[in-house]
């Protein structure tokens, strides 16, 4: 984005932070100690740590570990009340689903009957509407699309079709996805694109069950990778009316038995495909089809943490910076070829953690306390899908419509120092604006997601503020290295990706300078000073998906 178009765009609509980076008056932005930060992430990472997996004795070592950085660090409890008095916490109750047996699907057409196969031709979760049972009997399966409801850009693809008792079959991504051109922002995936966003609405409007069409491209991932996810224990936040949130049937199927199932409902995938990417698209209630389910759900609830300090804010104190970054990570399991079995998350995310400590510090021993409050929120479950964020903003220890921002961090590179920096996904925001802008009076230059219509700005803990309207961001480390330059930043993610990523082989590395850490994280200090000694609030672009619900927050702020 050019300075001129970010010039115009703030004073279009009414922000008044600086678009030079640093201000002449601020004073200059503190320094972060690689040591301290290596040193954080070597201790979160060790074997004795276990991977910081949830509701386990590692949750327990991990937690009173940040508390006690916390209070070092000068921060005050920023958790939930007891007695009157903030504690260092937030309990965070989850619900745990494994299936009893193997489920039993059958898809009927006409008088042919199939059944398929848990894992193989279909990918059923374990019901996470608070069924202890599932017994579905001849479900009529409707054709919805892209499962898409977007008033912003008139764009309806139900049309008003009554799912009460019926099963959704849903396309994957957005209805730009194939073209690159459309209503929805090209190639970069929306909200109305994310798997989660399909169910939901399609529980809004009453449906039975919803099964998503998988097709590797637009979804960004394998068979294999749905198959993982969707059919072991689940994990959701406790909710009040969880069907609200979740049909009593999700799951995804294989490509090829959604179109031998339009087929012999006499209709052409690809014509309908088509068709969906469309206004004109109308739901199709699939000729004589229908699904059978019977399996049982074993149910229970779990207790995990969420870890919170605070620095409190001078003159308004009721208003809210927050900084994020997930505590958990993978925990103990299948060993690799050396037989390692603790997954030990150094990179993920042991450098998000070594980042909000070391920002907690920075704030806390500035030289007067900001005018707004700053939160430093630790999350747990955020390998699970994003259940610590999830939970607390569904139950807030601070009002979101006085969350000025977010800025999570997570996975953070260890390497050397890099002329850019990124964010997951690309969603507009005068947030991200402020940051691009800041970054230049740090030297460093932005350099957008590479890969939009995978989703990434759905897929880590700041999402679960967005979509509530709360402007957020996850910070992402450039791949221009001062050293080496993009071969060696595209080699070193390449490698990580490959050989560590989710692997027993994330563990804490004596080579690491920690450099790039140290040089970006004093950026995101000036963002979050900026917004935290600031009477404005940022707004997400013209046309977002969040825009609405952060605009009818304004009254209840005022």
């Amino acid at each position: 984005m050019t300075t001129l178009r970010l010039a115009s765009l703030l004073c279009g609509i009414g922000l008044a932070w600086s678009a030079t980076g640093a201000r002449a008056a601020d004073p200059p932005a503190p320094r972060f100690d690689p040591q301290r930060l290596s040193q954080i992430v070597k201790t979160v990472s060790g074997d004795d740590f276990e991977g910081r997996a949830p509701a386990t004795p590692a949750e327990a070592k991990t937690v009173d570990y940040l508390v006690a950085q916390f209070k070092a660090a000068g921060l005050v409890p920023g958790g939930e009340l007891e007695g009157g008095r903030r504690t260092w916490t937030q309990s965070v109750p989850l619900v745990k689903t494994e299936f009893r047996g193997t489920p039993q699907i059958t898809l009927q057409v006409g008088a042919q009957r199939d059944a398929l196969a848990q894992g193989e031709q279909i990918a059923v979760r374990a019901a996470l509407d608070g069924s202890t049972a599932v017994s579905i009997q001849q479900a009529p399966l409707v054709f919805v699309g892209y499962g898409v409801s977007a008033p912003e850009r008139r764009w309806d693809d139900y049309k008003g079709v009554d799912l009460k008792g019926k099963i959704a079959v849903v396309l994957v991504n957005d209805p730009d996805f194939e073209t690159g051109s459309g209503d929805f922002g090209g190639k970069a995936m929306t909200y109305y694109g994310r798997w989660t966003y399909k169910f939901e609405e399609a529980a809004r409007r009453g449906a039975l069950g919803v099964l998503i069409v998988h097709e590797t491209a637009p979804a960004a991932y394998g068979w294999a990778t749905v198959k993982n996810s969707n059919t072991a224990t689940m994990l959701d936040i406790e909710r009040d009316k969880p069907a609200a949130v979740h049909p009593k049937l999700e799951g995804w199927i294989q490509r090829d038995v959604a179109v031998d199932l339009l087929r012999r409902a006499g209709l052409d995938f690809e014509a309908q495909k088509k068709l969906a990417q469309t206004r004109e698209f109308q739901p199709q209630l699939l000729k004589d089809a229908s699904l059978s389910a019977e399996y049982a759900i074993d149910r229970q609830v779990i207790v995990s943490k969420n870890v919170v300090g605070r620095v409190e804010g001078r003159r308004h104190p009721g208003e809210t910076v927050i900084y994020s970054a997930h505590w958990d990570h993978l925990g103990v399991g299948a060993p690799d070829a050396k037989g390692d079995r603790i997954y030990n998350g150094a990179v993920d995310n042991g450098t998000g953690l070594a980042a909000l400590i070391e920002m907690g510090r920075a704030f806390a021993s500035a030289r007067s306390k900001p005018d707004r409050s700053v939160v430093f929120l630790a999350v747990t479950a955020e390998e699970r899908g994003l259940l610590g964020s999830e939970f607390y903003g569904a139950r807030p220890l601070y009002p979101l419509e006085k969350t000025v921002a977010v800025i999570n961090m997570d996975a953070l590179s260890p390497e050397g120092t890099a002329r850019n920096f990124s964010t997951s996904g690309s969603a507009v925001s005068q947030l991200q604006d402020l940051l691009v802008e800041q970054a230049r009076g740090f030297g460093l230059a932005y350099a957008t997601d590479p890969h939009p219509e995978a989703g990434h700005f759905f897929r880590s803990d700041h999402f679960s503020f967005a979509k509530r309207g709360v402007p957020a961001l996850s910070f992402a480390s450039g791949n221009d290295l001062v050293e080496g330059g993009l071969a060696a930043g595209e080699a070193a993610s390449k490698a990580y990706t490959a050989d560590r990523y989710h692997q027993p082989a994330d563990e804490w590395r004596a080579d690491w300078s920690f450099a790039g850490m140290a040089h970006d994280l004093p950026l995101l200090y000036r963002v979050g000073e900026t917004l935290a000694n600031s009477r404005r609030w940022p707004e997400w672009g013209p046309g977002s998906e969040f825009r609405a619900i952060r605009d009818a927050s304004r009254s209840e702020r005022r």
